[in-house]
This record gives C-alpha cells, structure tokens and sequence, in this order.
C-alpha cells in the first residue's frame, strides 16, 4: 500500500441525504454536464418517448448510479469529458430496468409519485424503456471504447438474468440464500459495478485499480439493495417512495423473509407459505409479516448484513490515496445504509 493509501473506517460523518448532497456538490459541474446530457440523448421525433422518459427522469431520482462513475474517475485523477457521457449512459440503463420493472411488478408508485406505466400504459413504459437501452448503447458506440462497451453490455445482461432470476425464485420459499444474493448481486449490484469500473476505465487505470472499483460498486450495491428489501418492510410510504409491503404482496423471496422464515415455528411457515407460494393474503397478513420479522430479528440482521458489504465497500477504496472524491465515495456507503434509520 503506498504511502499515501490508507485504510478506511467508517467515516463519522456526513450521514445519510447529507453525504449524498456532499457528492452532488463536489461534482456539481460534471453532474450538470452529465444531466444536460440526459436531456439531449432522450430527444426523439415520436414526441411520447421524451414525455415518458423526462417523466421518469425527473421523478426525484437521486442520480446515484452516474455520480459513482463521476466521483470514480475523478478519484483516478480523470480530466476530460467522457465521465460525464458514460454517466448519461447509465443512467439510461438505470431509468430503462426502472420502467421495465415497474410494468413486471405491476407498481403504482415510484419514487412517491405515479409509476410511468400507471400514467402512460404498459406498452408505453417497455418501448420507451428499449429505446433508452438502444440510445444507451448508441452513446457508448459514440465514446468507441470496447473495454466500456464490454462492461456496460455484460452489466446489462446481468441486469436481465437476475431480473429472470427473481421470477423464478418469487413465491417459492425453499429458495436459498445464495440465490437471494445471485438475485440482487444480478438486478442491482452489477450496475453499480459497472458504473464504478467504467470510471477507473476512462481514466486509464491498471487492472488491479479497475477491479478495485469493480469491487467497491459490487458491496457497494448489495447493501443498497439489503437495505431496500429491510425497509419494504419498515418504512413509510412517503419515506419508501413507493407502497409498503410491495414485496409481500407479490410473494417475493428477500432476506428478511428468508430470516423469518427459518428462525420460525411450524406455524410461522404454514403462514409463509400461504401468503407468499400460494398468494392468499388478508389485509391483517402484512402486519403479522411485520410482526414476526421483528420478533426474529430479520430486519435488523438485514441491516446488519448490508453493513457488513458496507465495510467491504470501504475495504476496496483504502489502496487509493486520500482525495475529496475518495472520502465521498466512503461517504455513501453510510448514505446507502443509514437510509434504513
């Protein structure tokens, strides 16, 4: 480790929205340069596609997924301008797994307002979410980096299989741990991968830099997604940005369920499996579902598990040297996790 590599611990502070805000202000003018972007690559003649796609780009998301690639290449010490173009890139790939899920999951809500297929239309929602794809990759033909459009592509199909995966494992719950994990590493966690690697990749960094990153994005966004499926169950509707209880009610398998149900009885099985195999749920069931995640302790050891992916998160930033951008990125690890307070 060089001299001016240290490791890090969980920094003290800002905490929670604040490291998030922290971030958007140290890369204000590449963020702006990333979002005018945005506007520019979702533009077509056929005048619902910008409708739908602004309507879901400007639905309160917190541009995440592009300030990691942002933050990552200027940690690398990166200069120019094609950060701010692949940033647009996943960003794209991001809104595009959003309107496609919502129309599988039949969601109502997203990010607290309306979901784009309960305003627009099912049909509406999948084409314009295949049009940001195919712009997506037509900016990254654009950029003519093979290596990037490796990555971005291979994220993408992850992406799909642990979108496919889910379903197969939904409403079954002889499901394992190691599939949960395979699931949301796959949904959620390869694009925050990639999004990191793709920064360490423009600013021409060694393999072991590129892995690095890799790695960061990869802890990074299974505790994200832990802690989602934590406050499925524990949150606000207006806090959550979407219904409580979504993944109750369409049977799918996460861990805090996986925790209850193996440290329940007999008859806190017999109740799993009503409500989540075989679908029948009483408006009484989702806070009984509730009740035993508390008394087992699922939730909290949900939380706990995406700490420790947290700390893996903060283990592969420590061979970099201490840089704003770095202390940012430790930051939110804490912003992903302290979401669930």
């Amino acid at each position: 480790m060089s001299a001016a590599a240290t490791p890090l611990v969980a920094p003290p502070a800002p905490r929670g929205e604040d490291a998030l805000s922290a971030l958007m202000a140290l890369l204000r003018d590449d963020l702006e340069s990333c979002n005018r972007l945005i506007v520019e690559k979702m533009q077509s003649d056929v005048a619902l596609i910008p409708q739908v796609a602004a309507y879901i780009v400007a639905a309160g998301g917190k541009r995440l997924r592009p300030l990691l690639t942002i933050a990552a290449a200027r940690m690398c010490g990166y200069r120019g301008e094609r950060h701010a173009v692949l940033a647009a890139c996943i960003e794209f790939i991001h809104t595009a797994t959003l309107l496609h899920d919502d129309v599988v999951d039949e969601s109502a809500l997203r990010r607290g307002q309306a979901s784009a297929n309960a305003l627009f239309g099912n049909k509406s929602s999948v084409l314009v979410g295949d049009f940001l794809f195919s712009r997506a990759f037509q900016v990254m033909v654009q950029d003519g980096s093979l290596e990037v459009m490796r990555i971005l592509s291979a994220a993408s199909a992850t992406i799909a299989e642990g979108e496919v995966l889910q379903l197969m494992t939904q409403n079954d719950t002889t499901t394992t741990e190691a599939q949960y994990l395979a699931v949301i590493e796959g949904k959620t966690a390869a694009l925050f991968a990639a999004a990191t690697e793709v920064g360490a990749v423009v600013a021409n960094q060694p393999p072991a830099r590129q892995a690095a990153l890799r790695d960061y994005g990869m802890a990074l966004g299974v505790a994200f997604q832990l802690v989602d499926d934590a406050l499925d169950y524990s949150a606000d509707q207006e806090a959550l940005g979407k219904t409580v209880g979504d993944d109750f009610r369409e049977g799918k398998i996460t861990l805090p369920v996986l925790l209850a149900f193996a440290r329940g009885s007999d008859e806190d099985r017999t109740f799993w499996r009503r409500t989540l195999e075989d679908r029948d749920q009483s408006d009484t069931d989702l806070a009984h579902a509730q009740a035993l995640m508390t008394r087992h302790n699922a939730l909290s050891d949900t939380i706990e598990r995406a700490r420790t992916y947290g700390d893996q998160a903060l283990a592969a930033l420590a061979s970099f040297p201490d840089t704003p951008e770095r202390r940012a990125l430790a930051d939110v690890v804490a912003f992903c996790i302290e979401r669930a307070r």
